[in-house]
């Protein structure tokens, strides 16, 4: 463990230190942001009237609604000249969302994320090469300053480029890479098509530490016998801190919460009840330890179960599922609700696909349509038309067991689908075009 003290604190003594500290970050955000201010006056809410864990209940949420709304630095609770980094979303569907950080803010993010190398098994030891975007997104710099304070020799070549970023590999000895799952996956097809001389198993690389989108159980796989590395899960996101709120650990059995920094709750998306431990819905997040940005019960949109079963790592931090989808981002065809994530894991399992699809949602008429485009590897597009018939008929029943609804599968030939060097992008709903 990275740091003993907190990871592997009892879950009472753990539990007093939330208190406190929530205690701390809720006035801190009353007192010196005008928007906190109104929002819990108006909610007839008082800091002085949170006294225990369950008064969270009692504590109005922050939406990315409300962060779009206070842009740029509208939610910011300490003077500007405090702020040393901005970090911000793209704003591709409204106004970004901008965040800060002073000084022990950067400490705090690089601490968390050190913590996760730690648990992947890395050391000052290893050469760790970030292919994550730099600049306004959390994800390149996150993970650069955790590789430093880790002491591990840090490559920080962004993402792209991928014909470089295997020469780094090879000539620098990267034993770990930090990227998303699909960049992952263009490295390996870029292998197989491009460079059938390049080993990457002669190479140093173990590890891979992705994150920055939703990815399943079957993807890993795919990504392990391919590569042949460990993949790990690192998550987080830029309204809370950025890569590093929870990650794995060797026994990949769940994502480790940093709860001295993040308090975590399960709701039902829909009505905003406090679930019960081990029960699914929506994770919401609060900061306790931020000075610029502090996120009060920020609504995170993702889906996944909170659970407190011992981990044979000797982690005593809760942990959370592996995120399954967005609630925001789940698909509700013919009243069914469809994850992106039920349809990858299906298409997964079929043997002969490639791990590339895009999912388009249309309405024709008063019904919504589905249709799934999946690429299949060269050998079999090339086979025999009933052979391609098969395979779709089978990917069709099975899609009508696993989500209630049919949907149309077109079996395309290998590179057809756009590839991405960041965040892919796996639905294309036209019903809001």
């Amino acid at each position: 463990m990275f740091n003993k003290e907190f990871e592997a604190m009892p879950v009472n003594k753990m539990k007093e230190l939330q208190l406190e500290r929530l205690k701390w970050s809720i006035r801190h955000a009353y007192e010196n942001n005008p928007f906190y201010r109104k929002k819990y006056d108006d909610a007839g809410f008082n800091p002085d009237q949170f006294k225990t864990l369950d008064d969270m209940r009692r504590v109005p949420f922050l939406t990315k609604q409300d962060m779009r709304g206070n842009y740029p630095f509208g939610l910011f609770a300490v003077p500007l000249s405090k702020v040393v980094r901005v970090h911000s979303s793209s704003g591709t569907t409204g106004n970004a969302t901008v965040v800060g950080y002073t000084k022990g803010d950067v400490e705090v993010f690089a601490e968390v994320v050190a913590r996760c190398l730690a648990a992947y098994g890395a050391t000052e030891n290893d050469v760790i090469q970030v292919a994550y975007g730099y600049g306004l997104f959390t994800g390149g710099l996150g993970l650069h300053y955790g590789a430093e304070k880790l002491g591990a020799l840090t490559v920080p070549i962004s993402g792209g480029n991928t014909e470089r970023q295997l020469m780094l590999i090879k000539d620098f000895g990267t034993t770990m890479i930090a990227c998303t799952p699909s960049y992952m996956l263009n490295i390996a097809d870029y292998i197989e098509k491009k460079r059938p001389d390049y080993d990457i198993r002669k190479t140093k690389l173990k590890a891979g530490i992705l994150g920055a989108e939703p990815w399943s159980e079957a993807m890993r796989g795919e990504i392990e016998s391919r590569l042949g590395i460990q993949a790990y899960d690192i998550y987080g996101l830029s309204e809370v801190i950025g890569p590093g709120v929870s990650c794995e650990c060797q026994e990949k059995a769940g994502l480790h919460v940093h709860e001295d920094h993040f308090y975590v709750e399960i709701i039902d998306p829909d009505t905003g009840e406090v679930l019960p431990e081990g029960e699914k819905g929506e994770i919401v997040y609060t900061t306790i330890t931020k000075e610029a940005f502090p996120g009060i019960r920020y609504r995170s949109r993702d889906i996944t179960r909170l659970y407190r079963e011992p981990c044979k790592c000797g982690r005593t931090l809760v942990r959370m599922e592996k995120v399954t989808g967005r609630s925001d981002d789940m698909l509700i065809i013919r009243g069914v609700n469809v994850f992106p994530s039920q349809i990858e894991t299906v298409l997964m399992e079929a043997e002969g696909t490639e791990p590339h699809y895009q999912i388009i949602v249309d309405r024709k008429g008063a019904l919504d349509d589905i249709e799934v485009k999946v690429e299949v590897n060269e050998k079999l597009f090339s086979d025999e038309l009933k052979v391609l018939d098969g395979l779709k008929r089978r990917i069709e029943d099975r899609m009508r067991s696993v989500l209630g609804i049919s949907a149309k599968i077109t079996l395309v030939e290998p590179l057809t689908i756009a590839r991405s060097e960041g965040k892919a992008v796996r639905v294309v709903d036209k019903r809001k075009i």
